[in-house]
Formats: structure tokens, sequence, C-alpha cells
């Protein structure tokens, strides 16, 4: 999508911080971290949400949870715990419409979020 904030990311046309890169996702630092550790896992393919994913393409979803897992082992929080956010339009707190998964860890993390 020609206009989506991290679809220019993954281009190259705007700079990120990255964590970890493969083939078909991208995980980088969010410019607004809400937690010491604060990264944000994207698939390189442009949806706007999960449920915009076609159900023949549901290994998109092994692959983003796969770029998760090797965030969370780099960013050593398998010993402290980390939550794991995705968010789904406006309402669902959601800020740019393209799939993605926050990492979040490195202080106790309250519940409920808000």
């Amino acid at each position: 999508m020609d206009n989506c904030l991290f679809c220019k990311i993954v281009t190259g046309q705007i700079p990120c911080t990255k964590v970890y890169e493969d083939e078909n996702t991208l995980a980088f630092r969010d410019i607004d971290p809400k937690a010491p550790s604060h990264v944000l896992v994207i698939t390189k393919e442009h949806f706007g949400a999960i449920h915009e994913i076609p159900a023949d393409q549901g290994s998109v979803i092994v692959q983003l949870m796969n770029a998760v897992t090797e965030v969370v082992k780099r960013e050593n929080l398998v010993s402290e715990g980390y939550r794991l956010v995705i968010n789904s339009g406006e309402n669902g707190g959601q800020m740019v419409p393209h799939i993605h998964v926050h990492v979040l860890g490195g202080r106790s993390l309250h519940w409920p979020p808000g």
C-alpha cells in the first residue's frame, strides 16, 4: 500500500531501528515506547489487520509469531515475562492500519492495560 507508514519502513523509505528481519517479517523499536523494551513486529506484505489475512494464507500468522518469538529471545524477555498486543481498528487502538504485534517488556506490566 503506497501511503502505509509501515510499508514505507519495509521498503526503506522511512528509517527504523531494526531488531529482527527475515524474508516475511520485520521487527523494529517503537518510536514512542511504552516499556523499556517495546518492539513492533510486522508482516512485510500489507494486511490491515488479522481478520484481513485470507484463510489460505494462514502461514502469515505463523511467520509473524515466529518473528515475535525471536524478538522475545533477542530482547531477553523470556525469564521476566512480556506482553503481546495486537490492536485492530480505531476503537481497538490501532494507529497504523498494517498488522503489527507490540512486544512489551522490561518492567512490570499492569492489568487492565487501559
